[in-house]
């Protein structure tokens, strides 16, 4: 146990994207520091099927870990779906086929 909390204090931690680092003396390389910063965090928020794919990786790990937890629930819950699909499906087809 202490050597891994030896390493992991030896170890720097990672600076995020969009952060500047600090101590840059040079007015130059800060602003090229806080240009990549910011150009990091415009393409984080921009960046939508990134940010979709991570909020779907998200709901799955949730619906997992509640089907984990209760399973009757999550196959009442997945019946119901199911259910609301097909009755979906069917006033769909039948609103057409008038």
């Amino acid at each position: 146990m202490s050597t891994d909390r030896a390493l992991r204090a030896s170890r720097p931690l990672p600076v995020p994207r969009t952060a500047v680092p600090m101590g840059i003396a040079d007015p130059v390389e800060q602003a090229r520091a806080e240009l990549k910063a910011t150009l990091a965090a415009i393409e984080e928020k921009a960046n939508v099927p990134k940010r979709v794919g991570e909020a779907a990786d998200r709901s799955i790990e949730d619906a997992r870990d509640f089907a984990r937890r209760n399973p009757s629930a999550a196959r009442a819950v997945t019946a119901a779906v199911a259910v609301a699909v097909g009755v979906t499906v069917w006033g769909i087809v039948r609103l057409i086929a008038r």
